[in-house]
């Protein structure tokens, strides 16, 4: 399939600001509230001033409807599931949220929020959502939106092709390393033949609707909305975008369609999150707000992610003048017995030695996958998963508190705010770079109120992690 040079961006640019009188009277008439359910920590990426809950029991999600606020997220790191327990798990969080809404009496929108590489339990979480939710209530969902754009990583869908940026050209997703996945991989980057090829050719690519660039650009949001009603029966719809004005267009059109009776699960990447939930701008965080003054000791770094773009990250980081002190976890000591444990506890008794000398720990996986000889989904998420418990541990048996954390990759990410941090409820304070968010912890965790960032493995330039961990410790 064809490379696009980056330039084709410029090209399709637009700039509308009627655009953004329209979306305003749109959200103030939008009384649903946003629920969105997160495969993996990152899908924050584009938000502030929200909250995340880390367990969807059905007195969590009535807290939730309450909070104030006219979106929420539930992290069910379900990218580190097996497909039974990813569907036990998103039956249960439907049958609840159904009941916390009853019970609130307020009518809400899912959002399931996925990765803008494609990889995830696709079609199963939507499929059980839209089962579970429409057999214990009144909702009826017409259809399936996707939309996998996410412009902070790079992420674009062009004439219904999923693009990743890489340098100056724009490359089909399946032509890139996330299509090779072991448990998610796929082979189409057309987003209508992938509909096809991810159901296994229950939906047919020819039956796919679809709204284009130009569509979005019309103005003609009316019409928008028809196409988007047309849907029927779950039937699925492709938003093409490379732009937020594309995302508000398609915001505008989607509200009126609301109106009109229209129900839909949306499957998407962060982007799409943050105009629907009516999010503002926010700069970037600074040092003062997330480090406190009069802290002595150094942070700690967890690097678990394997994909290229972290290994590059991690190679610049080890060019630092600053005092950061690398420590390799081996995780293939996995295949011995106690071989994890006993790597633990040597990672543990040097990243605090660091940490207490005011040095940053910065503790990887060793750069060779363990990927095993088996075509068995389940059975390399079981031993990564594995693995993950044993690398998160490190932050869970800490006995000294860094001055600041940073975890790099989805699963790992995930484990360390919720296994390691124990944490029930985190504010989103916002990005320290573009598409790298972070938590603020809840009064119930480990260490208590605060920032936590959240570093997505296939996100940020070369030297973003580097740059990060220098502001941190200037």
């Amino acid at each position: 399939m064809k490379h696009l040079p980056i330039s084709v961006l410029k090209e399709f640019s637009s700039n509308n600001i009627s655009l953004e009188s329209l979306l305003l009277k749109e959200l103030d008439s939008f009384k649903q509230k946003i629920v969105v359910l997160d495969d993996d920590p990152t899908g924050i990426q584009t938000v502030h001033g929200v909250y995340v809950y880390t367990d969807w029991s059905e007195d969590t999600l009535r807290r939730a409807f309450t909070d104030g606020n006219r979106m929420f997220f539930i992290l069910t790191n379900s990218r580190s599931m097996t497909e039974e327990e990813t569907a036990s798990a998103h039956r249960e969080i439907a049958r609840n949220l159904a009941a916390a809404a009853k019970a609130t009496k307020q009518d809400y929108l899912i959002i399931s929020r996925s990765d803008s590489t494609l990889r995830g339990h696709y079609p199963l979480e939507t499929e059980i959502l839209r089962e579970e939710t429409e057999s214990i209530s009144k909702k009826r969902f017409t259809g399936e939106i996707i939309y996998p754009f996410f412009p902070e990583g790079g992420r674009y869908t062009i004439e219904n092709v999923h693009y990743m940026q890489d340098g100056d050209f724009l490359v089909p997703v399946g032509e890139t390393e996330f299509a090779k996945d072991k448990s998610f991989g796929y082979s189409s980057s057309d987003l209508t033949l992938w509909c096809e090829e991810k159901t296994r050719g229950k939906v047919k690519a020819k039956d796919v609707v679809c709204i284009s660039l130009s569509e979005l650009r019309s103005a003609d949001y009316d019409e928008i909305a028809e196409k988007l009603l047309s849907a029927q029966n779950f039937e699925k719809i492709i938003v093409n975008s490379i732009s937020y004005d594309d995302i508000k267009a398609f915001t505008v059109a989607f509200f009126r369609a609301l109106k009109q009776g229209g129900e839909f699960i949306i499957r998407s990447a962060a982007a799409v999150t943050k105009v629907l939930g009516g999010v503002a701008d926010k700069p970037l965080l600074l040092k003062n707000e997330l480090v406190a003054k009069g802290i002595s000791n150094g942070g700690i770094v967890l690097i678990g992610s394997h994909v290229n773009k972290t290994t590059v990250q991690l190679a610049q980081l080890k060019k630092s003048p600053y005092p950061v002190r690398f420590i390799e976890f081996d995780q293939h000591l996995v295949l011995q017995e106690g071989g994890l444990e006993n790597e633990v506890a040597r990672v543990i008794s040097l990243a605090e030695e660091q940490v207490l000398n005011g040095k940053t720990a910065v503790v990887y996986t060793r750069r060779e996958r363990l990927d095993l000889s088996t075509d068995e989904k389940d059975k390399q998420l079981k031993i990564s998963t594995e693995i993950s418990d044993a690398l998160t541990s490190v932050i869970g048996k800490l006995s000294v508190q860094p001055a600041f954390i940073i975890a790099k990759g989805g699963i790992t990410s995930s484990d360390v705010g919720v296994k390691a941090l124990r944490v029930k409820r985190a504010e989103v304070l916002g990005q320290v770079r573009p598409g790298i968010p972070v938590w603020k912890t809840g009064e119930e965790s480990k260490f208590p109120n605060m920032p936590y960032i959240i570093f997505p493995g296939n996100v940020g330039t070369e030297d973003d992690l580097r740059t990060i961990v220098e502001m941190l410790m200037d």
